[in-house]
């Protein structure tokens, strides 16, 4: 019993009461993103189709929530899909963010 004590009473004096450790919503871009550089970023010839979804989906925020029946609506490829779904699911967790200066081979 008192063991059990002690390790809510350290825990408690670590932690900030009334903050969870983990939050489900993710954090407002401080860098502003389009989708040109978002594509462009990504590469693999994906930048292909930068011009289809501006005018289609026209705001960044709505590619990050875009689902794949849609993009196939809109003609993109199964290979291209997969890597937009995939880059898009990772900027929205934080994991990656387009270069701001492209690569040179």
């Amino acid at each position: 019993m008192a063991l059990r004590q002690m390790l809510f009473n350290t825990r408690s004096m670590f932690s900030t009461p009334g903050l969870a450790r983990f939050s489900t919503k993710s954090n407002p871009y401080l860098v502003k993103v389009g989708i040109p550089e978002f594509l462009n970023g990504i590469g693999n010839g994906v930048e292909s189709h930068v011009t289809k979804l501006e005018s289609e989906i026209g705001d960044f925020q709505k590619l990050l929530v875009i689902r794949t029946l849609r993009l196939k609506k809109l003609g993109v490829p199964c290979k291209h899909r997969k890597l937009i779904l995939k880059h898009t699911h990772k900027y929205r967790l934080g994991l990656w963010r387009p270069r701001a200066q492209p690569v040179k081979p």
